[in-house]
């Protein structure tokens, strides 16, 4: 798959898309990391057997384009301008229609306009400044299901500062304003929706959702 990513760019003051294309990597424990984070994500997507797929947060549209290949009524957005962009040249050279993805806070999803049966939400919440608003948010266009993901800490920043990235800033990575562990995580998203599955691939938490009855 032809994949350009945002090499780490800074928008509005923001770091915004993926630093380098993880993915992508002949790194062997990275490749082994991202086939645990995309064997998770695809058998909760296979699982919620979704009509329609709303991924917010998409970055350069690496999922959105697999589900949009697979024959799925994808689509996805990011408050990131460039990274909507790299979607979208994604998007041309697969073949795929542009259109999908829009330029989209969080914070401004609507319900109706950015409903979806699923709505998946991966590595996103760990930036807001408002997380609970970004929940709040996700509940008004949830249709059966919701999948969300963030970095489990503090494994997260051991693994940084081992592999000797972000020393001076205890291996936080740029742009990580919230913290969870697995289970702070499951605490903060219970608030809002009923949890059915808790996976976690390393150094994740990502959990299956529904609305509250």
């Amino acid at each position: 798959m032809t994949f350009e990513v945002t090499g780490g760019a800074v928008e509005d003051g923001l770091v915004v898309g993926n630093a380098y294309d993880k993915y992508g990597s002949k790194n062997p424990i990275v490749r082994w990391m991202m086939r645990g984070f995309d064997d998770s994500l695809a058998g909760l997507v296979e699982a919620a057997q979704p009509v329609s797929i709303h991924e917010i947060g998409c970055g350069e549209g690496y999922w959105s384009q697999r589900w949009l290949a697979a024959g799925i009524d994808a689509r996805g957005c990011d408050i990131s301008k460039t990274a909507i962009e790299l979607a979208r040249r994604n998007a041309r050279a697969q073949g795929l229609d542009p259109d999908r993805f829009e330029t989209r806070s969080i914070y401004e999803l609507e319900a109706g306009r950015d409903s979806a049966d699923l709505v998946v939400c991966c590595e996103v919440l760990e930036h807001l400044d408002d997380p609970e608003a970004g929940l709040r948010a996700l509940q008004r266009i949830v249709g059966r299901h919701l999948i969300v993901s963030v970095p489990r800490e503090p494994v997260w920043r051991a693994l940084n500062l081992a592999r000797g990235k972000y020393v001076g800033q205890g291996g936080n990575t740029p742009g990580h304003v919230q913290h969870w562990s697995s289970r702070g995580f499951i605490r903060l998203v219970a608030r809002h929706f009923r949890i059915d599955r808790v996976l976690t691939p390393l150094p994740w938490t990502m959990l299956s959702c529904r609305p509250h009855d």
